[in-house]
């Protein structure tokens, strides 16, 4: 559908047509449903299958696969948290280790998956720069930091100080004091990845019903406008749209994203930038600021756009002059050269917060529900 290509350049630039699958209008009795297809629902259906072939999965999606965040984020597949050594502080030493391998070793298993199942997705595995730019202040917390992560035992193989002269053979950004690198992060097209995946597990017998909105849900059970689904398995994967599917709103709140794009630049303006090995970058301000190097040569960047009055979606992502305009002079700050692109698009999306600020998973036998989510 036209609307839908409008969610971000991602989607717009999918070379299939954007059709609906059909919506859900009859009962069914499944091992498990799974209601949202994003990443967190594929993903989930995606194991299951790969794990138990029999089990009878079925996805539900209020609009379409790749409709929430998993179709407009900034593209970093990353293989740590921001803030990891704090979120694990509260586990034994062996497990904290455990947890961060586990982490590290995400973008190494999805690019995995990706040649396995052919989904070509611009996977690219440059690592990510954090950057301590614009503000001296940003290389001190910075520095602490990195200073946590090898107190938890982790090396410069993981996480390492680069300085501002190692810092610009890999990108050159105004102001520059440094920044930690990890290796454990690579770039993707999102809508490419959650798109592929949606393919992938239909052909392994999962059937995704879109335009299908779940209004009431429990355990065992759920319900649409047209059925009611009975199985053994409910998985939230709703993520940034938690107020929809009560009580879930409590507990995670939607806080906004913003994100532009410009014109593909020219090769001589990427020999003055850098980023020529797929690396995600970022300063450390809290205006929590991303960027990539697209496979057709824009830069995308996004930062932080707070959150709705008492917590509610944002539906609207038409972005206001002055939002754009916010992020074009950010990204202008680390690159003045680009003072003159043209930005072509612009978008954001709700991603979902945790009110404790830490994701959580919850599997629980008993009642037969099992959800993820506040990643952001």
């Amino acid at each position: 559908m036209p609307a839908w290509r409008k969610i971000s350049l991602w989607m717009d630039q999918l070379q299939e047509p954007l059709e609906a699958r059909a919506s859900l209008e009859h009962d069914l009795d499944v091992d498990v449903a799974i209601i949202g297809a994003g990443y967190t629902g594929l993903w989930t259906a995606y194991y299951l299958k790969r794990h138990a072939p029999q089990l009878k999965v079925v996805i539900i999606e209020a609009q379409t696969a790749g409709f929430g965040a998993s179709g407009r984020n900034g593209g970093w597949l990353m293989g740590n948290l921001l803030g990891e050594d704090r979120l694990l502080a509260g586990l034994p030493a062996e497990q904290r280790r455990a947890s961060f391998d586990l982490l590290h070793g995400i973008p190494d298993e999805v690019g995995q998956v990706l040649q396995r199942e052919g989904i070509d997705c611009d996977y690219r595995k440059g690592g990510a720069l954090h950057c301590a730019a614009r503000y001296p202040e940003q290389e001190a917390s910075l520095r602490e930091y990195l200073a946590k992560l090898h107190g938890e035992g982790l090396s410069d193989a993981d996480y390492r100080w680069l300085s501002p002269e190692q810092l610009a053979g890999q990108i050159r950004i105004a102001s520059a004091y440094g920044a930690v690198y990890t290796p454990h992060v690579a770039t993707i097209h999102p809508a490419k990845l959650v798109r592929g995946l949606a393919r992938v597990v239909e052909a392994m017998g999962v059937a995704i019903y879109e335009n299908s909105p779940v209004t009431h849900w429990q355990a065992a059970s759920l319900r649409t406008a047209k059925a009611h689904v009975r199985a053994s398995w409910v998985v939230p994967a709703v993520e940034g749209y938690a107020p929809t599917l009560k009580p879930l709103g409590r507990y995670q709140l939607p806080v906004q994203s913003l994100i532009v794009a410009t014109e593909p630049l020219p090769a001589s303006t990427w020999e003055e930038i850098g980023l020529d090995q797929g690396q995600a970058f970022g300063e450390s301000s809290r205006q929590v600021t991303y960027g990539q190097r697209t496979a057709d040569n824009r830069l995308v960047f996004g930062a932080r756009g707070g959150y709705q009055f008492a917590g509610k979606l944002r539906h609207n992502f038409d972005l206001t002059e002055s939002e754009v305009e916010l992020r074009r002079y950010l990204f202008c700050e680390l690159f003045p050269q680009l003072q003159h692109v043209r930005v072509t698009h612009s978008w954001g999306g709700n991603l979902g917060m945790s009110r404790r600020f830490r994701p959580h998973m919850l599997c629980d036998q008993q009642s037969g529900i099992a959800l993820s989510g506040g990643y952001g």
